[in-house]
């Protein structure tokens, strides 16, 4: 896949799509129900916004019966992955990106305790 520079900062600018991209540094995979919890958006939202990463080949998409996982694309090229890594590092520690992972962290966890 042929990456456009532009397309890139378009797809990084809007803060639902960081917001996702965050959050899917932190597990493997993710499905739409744990990024609803986490970032406390109605699916339909996130689909739309997971739609426009996945057409710009940041994430990878996997059906598992009814739910649809996400988790980031591991072949990225290096230009690519260091404009996706500066821009995650530079709002890691701010709201509402710092709150996202918390509340993320408590709904894996709480999946771990249920099985």
């Amino acid at each position: 896949m042929e990456y456009d520079p532009a397309a890139l900062f378009a797809a990084l600018a809007d803060t639902t799509r960081l917001r996702c991209l965050m959050l899917l540094t932190q597990a493997p995979s993710l499905c739409v129900c744990e990024l609803m919890d986490a970032l406390e958006e109605p699916q339909p939202k996130l689909s739309k916004h997971l739609g426009v990463l996945r057409e710009m080949g940041l994430v990878a998409d996997e059906r598992r019966a009814q739910w649809v996982h996400y988790s980031l694309k591991s072949d990225l090229p290096d230009w690519v992955q260091d404009i996706v890594q500066a821009s995650l590092r530079a709002v890691q520690k701010r709201k509402p990106y710092a709150n996202d992972a918390k509340r993320l962290k408590a709904r894996l966890s709480g999946c771990d305790k249920a099985a």
